[in-house]
């Protein structure tokens, strides 16, 4: 498989568990150990693990095995070397406190979203765009339907005077 697509099939594996703040940063360039890093953050120790776990196992199933697995024994920071591609199973405070994308700053970043919060994202707007025309069609006959009835009136009050000064008084 390339490294590309493997780097990106990783990253959406890792919403799968919930790992968020996943980013794929390209090494081909700046480094010759790898190609790509794939890194995610969790907010626990058992998150970690699964994430990891589900990648690894995942990925096995598939035929591709690591070449190494590093930081299972404390779980604030797990590495899979694929060789090509590296991945960062991060908990939350680690990732802060190694910060690799300060590190290899140099490298171009790819923000991958949760696929899920995508979809979310797209009915929203879809939902949004369809409602509005309506809202400013019912606006807009909101204001003649006012507009209307203030002419109504009007007329109406200067037809009764307009009687009530025609008639003569007889006493």
């Amino acid at each position: 498989m390339e490294s590309k697509k493997l780097a990106l099939r990783i990253a959406d594996q890792m919403f799968e568990k919930k790992g968020f703040d996943v980013l794929v940063m390209d090494l081909s360039k700046i480094a010759s150990f790898a190609d790509y890093f794939v890194i995610c953050s969790a907010d626990s120790d058992t998150q970690v693990k699964a994430i990891a776990d589900d990648i690894d196992k995942k990925l096995r199933d598939d035929g591709i095995k690591p070449w190494h697995r590093e930081g299972y024994s404390s779980l604030s920071w797990v590495l899979l070397d694929y060789v090509d591609v590296v991945v960062h199973v991060f908990k939350k405070d680690s990732r802060a406190f190694y910060n690799l994308e300060k590190l290899w700053g140099d490298a171009p970043l790819l923000k991958i979203e949760d696929p899920t919060m995508v979809k979310v994202k797209t009915r929203k707007e879809k939902s949004t765009v369809s409602k509005t025309p309506k809202k400013a069609n019912a606006v807009k006959k909101g204001v003649k339907k006012a507009t209307s009835m203030a002419t109504k009136k009007t007329t109406t009050k200067t037809s009764k005077v307009s009687k009530k000064g025609s008639g003569t008084k007889k006493k």
